[in-house]
């Protein structure tokens, strides 16, 4: 198959460089980081007392099925990636879940499965040309008898025009393709590969799966380490459902208390002895809106605690307190309304306040406001109104403005009945100028705004009543005072027969 596909994709370049130095450039770029990586891997072993000197995450990498830790639901007895490698057919499939949960390690073990020859890709540091090489490397190996499968991570990475042209690839044979992503592929992954694509989605590994991935660790590369169960459980907490994580952190442990001389693992010594990260936390992936999903959500529930947690969540994890600020307001508007004005200006004081105080006083101001809101009566009266009156108008036509109602600023315009006959609210009864028209001719009343019987909206609704009750009596009067003023012809049109 030829790579005519590819012709018109353009080639991403990071930076210029003469083309009579590029090829010696990147020789002699690869030489030095290989030489970098292995001095690095023989420094790595020697502090961890990993002879091998490879690193933990690829020492424990599962070689079969039955050794993966996680994805019971994938992987189980009777469940879908467990009946899809039995089949003895492998098919295309994305991927999808959080970081360190296993989506490389699958893609090679259903290579290994299935006999096939594995070609991985990252999307972040390939190109047109790296597609092309791979696709001719699955012509050489179909030749050979060999299927090919083509694995490419973080495929959310590539654009629209290069994901396009992996698609008659798939589709032809040449290559079986499976994706990983961190990222929601309906929104990230094209439609057309997604038609032709399993998704599979993978889970974060619970407790008791890392406490199970820390106890192979000890058993297969750091004998003689001993760890408190509570320092097992500080482990867990900063892994974060993150297996990759998890060995990770293993191995700065391992190095560190090979340093410093110590055989027993206590919470104190991790404290000190490690760098701990926030927990995991992508300010532009799901995991950020997911989060702020469930702190809108917690409030809208009138869960203070949730709502506590969430925000607390989302500050550990790095976010902008002045973004959570702004979705703060927000939720006041869209889920408080005018049950409860006062948390619209307790959620704008919090705001100031952060701007005033910074980080991290001016947090409490924030977690203080979630609490208010979470706890004020709610009403979204206003927020459904204005959205139905915002679809109406966007599809409506344009409709004139009374004249009662139009602006007389010149004799001209007070000569065509601009303004005339309109009634000032503050000479009538009650303020009110009751049956008065303020809508377009012709357009009926839309009852948009239905207040809520809790809050301020209780008062708002019975006032609202009160005044629909005014003026269905004075338009009543009025139709009773055009009949009594109506000619006797027009009010007895056969009196003459009578």
């Amino acid at each position: 198959m030829d790579g005519d596909l590819f012709d018109d994709l353009p080639e991403v370049v990071p930076e210029q460089v003469p083309q009579q130095s590029q090829t010696q450039t990147q020789s002699q770029t690869q030489v030095e980081a290989q030489v970098e990586a292995q001095t690095t891997t023989q420094a790595r072993g020697a502090a961890t007392g990993n002879s091998s000197g490879v690193p933990l995450a690829e020492l424990l990498r599962p070689a079969t099925l039955d050794e993966v830790i996680g994805q019971k639901h994938l992987l189980g007895p009777d469940r879908p990636l467990r009946l899809a490698f039995e089949s003895g057919q492998p098919h295309s499939m994305i991927l999808w879940g959080p970081p360190g949960v296993g989506k490389t390690t699958l893609a090679r073990l259903t290579a290994n499965a299935f006999g096939h020859e594995f070609i991985a890709l990252s999307a972040v540091f390939s190109g047109v040309k790296d597609i092309r090489s791979a696709m001719e490397q699955a012509e050489r190996n179909l030749q050979a008898g060999r299927h090919t499968i083509l694995f490419i991570d973080e495929i959310h990475r590539f654009n629209k025009a290069q994901q396009d042209a992996l698609l008659p690839y798939a589709e032809s044979g040449l290559i079986t393709l499976i994706g990983a992503t961190t990222e929601n592929p309906s929104f990230e992954v094209n439609s057309a590969l997604l038609s032709r694509a399993q998704v599979y989605v993978l889970k974060s590994l619970d407790d008791e799966e890392l406490k199970a991935l820390v106890e192979r660790a000890r058993a297969r590369a750091l004998p003689g380490l001993a760890f408190e169960p509570a320092a097992i459980d500080t482990l867990v907490g900063y892994a974060d459902g993150d297996a990759r994580r998890m060995l990770n952190l293993l191995e700065q442990t391992a190095t560190a208390a090979r340093a410093a001389g110590v055989a027993q693992i206590t919470p104190a010594f991790l404290e000190q002895a490690l760098s701990l990260n926030a927990r995991r936390f992508d300010k532009g992936g799901d995991s950020f809106y997911d989060q702020i999903s469930a702190l809108h959500k917690s409030v809208r529930g009138s869960h203070p605690d949730a709502a506590l947690y969430w925000l607390c969540r989302m500050l550990d994890g790095g976010a902008d307190p002045r973004y959570l600020a702004r979705r703060i307001v927000r939720m006041a508007w869209e889920d408080i309304g005018l049950a409860d004005p006062r948390a619209m200006q307790l959620a704008n004081d919090a705001a100031a306040t952060y701007e005033r105080l910074g980080s991290p006083e001016g947090e409490l101001a924030l977690g203080q406001a979630v609490i208010y809101l979470a706890m004020a009566a709610k009403s979204n009266a206003g927020y459904m109104a204005y959205n139905q009156a915002a679809a109406f108008v966007k599809k409506d036509k344009s409709r004139p403005v009374p004249v009662h109602l139009r602006n007389a600023p010149t004799k001209l315009m007070k000569e065509l009945g601009y303004g005339h006959a309109y009634r000032y609210a503050h000479d009538e009864p009650n303020a009110y100028a009751a049956g008065e028209t303020y809508l377009p001719e012709g357009m009926r009343e839309p009852g948009w705004y239905k207040p809520v019987p809790r809050g301020l909206e209780l008062k708002i609704g019975e006032k609202l009543t009160q005044l629909r009750a005014w003026d269905a009596e004075a338009r009543r009067r009025e139709r009773s005072k055009a009949r009594s003023t109506a000619s006797p012809h027009d009010t007895a049109p056969n009196q003459e027969e009578q």
